[in-house]
């Protein structure tokens, strides 16, 4: 089912299950990997944090693919020591990163233990030379937000933004982040979002209702995929 709000084109992709889900999205990146690789020697993929992708990336770690070919990039992190659990990079590399031949160079997690101010002038320098990602994955939080683009606060949409912007007043610990502007996000090729979970009911549904939650403001030009479980529809 396809929903268009603020400009924001959303295809809808319903799964009974949790297990289902993850299958699918597996499915989905692996294709889009093969894509990207063929066309253009490279796949260049932006992780999210969250226990759904965690899933998904342990289900990847068997997946035939030329993981010397991947490129990883990060939607967002939390402003922690480097090694702390709770960060997303950290999560990453125990759950895929760790476990695969992907060149440790190709890998680019933000360094959001110098400071969010810091390391998201350092990111939008590690991202400036790539125009388009291939594929980004993002999460929906239970108040809307996505990445660290939180209620309330400018995701900035304008073609100016930053690539990456300090957030110092988080409504979840801990205040200070980095995340992917709006716009800098939107810039990739494919765009999908994983949705599990009870919790994530009023977030759906003021999505589909057209509310301005961070999660719409995420307008890339072919569209967004919503991978979703069906009870939440």
């Amino acid at each position: 089912m396809d929903l268009l709000n603020h400009g924001q084109a959303c295809r809808w992709h319903a799964y009974r299950t949790a297990s289902g889900l993850e299958q699918a999205a597996v499915q989905a990146i692996l294709q889009a990997a093969s894509q990207a690789i063929s066309q253009r020697a490279a796949f260049h993929i932006v992780l999210a944090g969250g226990t759904t992708p965690r899933r998904i990336y342990e289900l990847l770690r068997e997946a035939d693919t030329d993981w010397a070919a991947w490129h990883v990039y990060f939607g967002d992190e939390r402003c922690l020591p480097q090694e702390h659990a709770e960060r997303n990079s950290r999560m990453a590399a125990h759950a895929l990163l760790d476990q695969v031949a992907i060149p440790e160079n190709q890998i680019h997690p933000i360094p959001a233990e110098q400071g969010a101010a810091i390391a998201a002038s350092s990111y939008a320098q590690t991202l400036a030379d790539i125009s388009l990602f291939d594929l980004v994955l993002l999460g929906l939080g239970e108040d809307g937000h996505t990445a660290s683009l939180f209620p309330g606060h400018d995701p900035d949409m304008t073609p100016a933004a930053p690539a990456a912007i300090a957030v110092l007043n988080a409504p979840k610990p801990p205040p200070q982040r980095v995340s992917l502007s709006a716009h800098r996000l939107s810039a990739t090729r494919q765009l999908m979002f994983l949705v599990t979970g009870a919790a994530k009911q009023q977030a759906v549904n003021d999505w589909r209702n057209g509310l301005n939650i961070p999660a719409a403001a995420i307008t890339p030009a072919a569209g967004v995929d919503v991978y979703v479980e069906a009870g939440l529809l």
